[in-house]
């Protein structure tokens, strides 16, 4: 039986867990994967207040038992008292790619100067990519824009499905070598 590929979209912020503030963030990352890939996928989507070890809970329920080869967060990457992502996603990940936040955090200082403050940060667990993104929408666009292309090649080297894009909307990048399954 086929089954979609599963990814979780994760929300970390403590207003739109309580109702007091609309979750952008989750949207904009589910509309931008929506374009950018052609594979059949599911959101498997999570709202979590800025406390780590809810934050460290929901991580590994996605990648442990949902089964998600990739999980993209939003919110939490600053140096506000409560911004606690990136030390939840380092403390479930088995390796940290700094490659992901230094491309992201070169991006978006292309755009605001405060991007200097950002530390969102990318690694794996198991057959799972997590990448922490910026909470404003379009900076989330801008970071996947820069990110992504290296994302599907991520996923074939730590075991997880083959990601198609839609190369209109962006190119996935895979050495010469790597062949699709079945090809």
């Amino acid at each position: 039986m086929f089954k979609p590929v599963r990814i979780g979209i994760v929300t970390v912020s403590d207003r739109a867990s309580r109702g007091e503030y609309e979750d952008l963030g989750g949207p904009a990352m589910r509309d931008w994967l929506g374009q950018a890939l052609i594979s059949t996928w599911e959101a498997v989507p999570r709202l979590v207040p800025d406390e780590q070890p809810q934050v460290e809970a929901v991580l590994r329920e996605l990648a442990d038992q949902e089964g998600c080869c990739l999980i993209v967060t939003t919110g939490g990457t600053g140096p506000a008292r409560r911004d606690i992502t990136p030390e939840a996603t380092e403390a479930v990940c088995d390796k940290i790619l700094d490659g992901f936040g230094e491309q992201m955090r070169a991006v978006s200082l292309q755009f605001v100067p405060t991007a200097i403050l950002s530390r969102q940060i990318a690694g794996t667990r198991g057959s799972t990519l997590i990448i922490n993104l910026p909470g404003k929408p379009s900076a989330i666009a801008d970071c996947l824009n820069a990110v992504f292309p290296a994302v599907p090649y991520c996923i074939d080297l730590i075991d997880g499905p083959y990601l198609e894009t839609n190369e209109t909307f962006i190119k996935a990048f895979r050495p010469k070598h790597a062949k699709k399954p079945g090809g």
